[in-house]
């Protein structure tokens, strides 16, 4: 196995994600229960889920749920699709796949750690910023430059993980060129994917783009069920997918059959979801505008172009690292610290910490936060 570092954000969450009282935090849009999701099912799915052998599944993923899945591409087909036991076993196992120790990757910052710390332990990696002082812009030409005659991925995720940035559809385009003429693979993360506040802003899927690109997405984020562990990778080109499959053999094998029939009902219904989602960020969003209107001595606040996260800026006198120690063990509110999201690769501001804006009801979080900064006042 690959010698990895321990993963910050889960160390973290492994304190603090269930003893918390408030999870201002999260990544996720506010989940369904089990009976809300097969509401959305029609007869011939709620009937398979009721009459499912527990037995073992295929590798690739049920042929029905990758029916479904490739119906939400434009180019793709079936054979397209791998399922996975959730995204980051994806995003391990191929980059295990496309890259060795003589290869090179360029990784956009800041982002989910193991975006970084996977290649990392296989080859050598450059990093380009999104610059906060641009609106976490990224610079086309930064990322030309980085690209060594052995490079073989650049990976990239939009809407961004953890600023909420979604750069221009004209930018990822030119990315997916850029990387198509030169031979490499562009790995693109969407997970939060259909979360845009402006529909207008809803980037391309790097997988219609290029053969060679491959699309990450899951049902954790957008969708809100991360308990169903099911994720997936969109490639068109069929070697490579093969190879992952039998990458796969060596971690979860095949995915859990119950969570398949599952997705595939949420997938079906995806519209009737993400309509349920984005309403619900839509409302929780003058929530925090207001919020951080209050306190706008201490927070520099914008909300997220696209996902549920942000990223504020705090303009405390203590640092944010002690800032965030100090409100969650004395009000219980629990916040990311910008230490989470440091880079081995390029400079990360140092000021800011990831909030969470899908969950239902943020209200309680958010007084407990404005009545524990009260007090310090």
């Amino acid at each position: 196995m690959t010698r990895l570092p321990d993963f910050r954000l889960e160390t973290h969450f492994s304190r603090w994600e269930f003893t918390a009282r408030h999870h201002l935090t999260a990544s996720d849009v506010q989940t369904m229960t089990l009976r809300e999701l097969l509401a959305l099912a029609d007869d011939e799915d709620r009937a398979a889920f009721e009459n499912l052998p527990l037995g073992y599944t295929e590798t690739y993923g049920d042929p029905a749920l990758r029916e479904v899945i490739a119906g939400m591409y434009e180019r793709a087909d079936a054979a397209d699709v791998l399922c996975f036991a959730g995204a980051e076993e994806a995003l391990y196992l191929a980059m295990n796949v496309l890259l060795d120790a003589g290869d090179h990757a360029v990784v956009v910052t800041p982002n989910y750690q193991a975006a970084e710390t996977v290649p990392l332990a296989l080859c050598e990696v450059t990093g380009v910023a999104l610059d906060p002082d641009r609106d976490w812009a990224l610079d086309l030409d930064a990322v030309k430059a980085a690209i060594r005659p052995n490079t073989r991925v650049v990976s990239v995720n939009f809407p961004n993980n953890p600023t909420g940035k979604v750069i221009g559809a004209a930018d990822f385009t030119e990315l997916a060129r850029l990387c198509d003429e030169r031979g490499i693979h562009l790995f693109s993360d969407e997970v939060y994917r259909g979360l845009e506040r402006d529909a207008a802003r809803i980037l391309p899927q790097a997988a219609d783009l290029s053969e060679r690109a491959l699309s990450l997405n899951v049902t954790s984020k957008s969708l809100g069920l991360s308990g169903l562990r099911i994720g997936w990778i969109v490639c068109r080109d069929r070697e490579l997918l093969s190879r992952l499959e039998r990458a796969k053999h060596y971690t979860s094998i095949c995915n859990s059959a119950p969570s398949e029939v599952l997705a595939r009902i949420a997938l079906k219904a995806r519209a009737t979801i993400l309509e349920r989602n984005r309403a619900l960020i839509a409302r929780n969003l003058p929530l925090f505008d207001a919020f951080f209107a209050e306190f706008a001595d201490l927070f520099a606040w914008r909300a997220p172009d696209g996902g549920c996260v942000a990223y504020p800026r705090f303009l405390g006198s203590e640092g944010v690292e002690e800032f965030c120690t100090r409100l969650v063990e004395e009000a219980g509110v629990l916040l990311l610290p910008a230490g989470i999201y440091r880079s081995e690769l390029t400079p990360t501001p140092t000021d800011r910490f990831r909030i969470g804006v899908g969950r239902a009801d943020p209200e309680a979080g958010l007084a407990a936060f404005a009545g524990w900064l009260r007090e310090k006042r």
